[in-house]
This record gives structure tokens, C-alpha cells and sequence, in this order.
């Protein structure tokens, strides 16, 4: 079993105005040295295949199809190795 977990944010070129609405109320608060804020979304996806190369292309496809919008955003993840509780 894996547990993906999967990072989605906007591409640099995209303006993120949740990002900017946040790093002005930083700002305010005092906070100068922050520069840049950018808002994502993220998931835990549970995966019960045990072969790692197919765990990847299925997020890659889940990803494209699904969880980000390829056009806006880009997205990375990582596949971590569970104990089976099982065992």
C-alpha cells in the first residue's frame, strides 16, 4: 500500500489572487521579509497497488484528469511506502 501525497498550485506565470490577498494581510501584520505567497491545494490518496511505477501513472492520470487543472496549475507528489496493518 502507498500513500501519495499530491502538492497543486498555480503555474508562475498564473496570477494567484488568493496569494496576494494573503500576503498583504502578512504584510500588515508586519511580517516585511515575506515576499511571495502562493495558495494550493492538497490531497492524501491511499493506493492499495503494490507495484510503484503503476501507483505513479495513475496519480499522473488522476492528476491530469482531475485534481488540477493542467492549463493553470501544475501539480508534484510523492509516493511513500505504508506498513500493511495487516501483517
Amino acid at each position: 500500500m502507498y500513500l501519495v501525497k499530491v502538492y497543486v498550485t498555480y503555474k508562475e506565470s498564473v496570477l494567484d489572487p488568493q496569494g496576494e490577498a494573503v500576503k498583504g494581510a502578512v504584510h500588515r501584520l508586519g511580517y516585511q521579509n515575506v515576499s511571495e505567497i502562493r495558495i494550493g491545494k492538497y490531497f492524501e490518496i491511499k493506493v492499495t497497488d503494490s507495484n510503484k511505477e503503476s501507483v505513479a501513472a495513475e496519480i499522473e492520470e488522476v492528476c491530469d484528469k482531475l485534481l488540477a487543472n493542467v492549463n493553470m496549475e501544475t501539480y508534484r507528489y510523492e509516493i511513500i511506502e505504508m506498513e500493511d496493518k495487516e501483517q
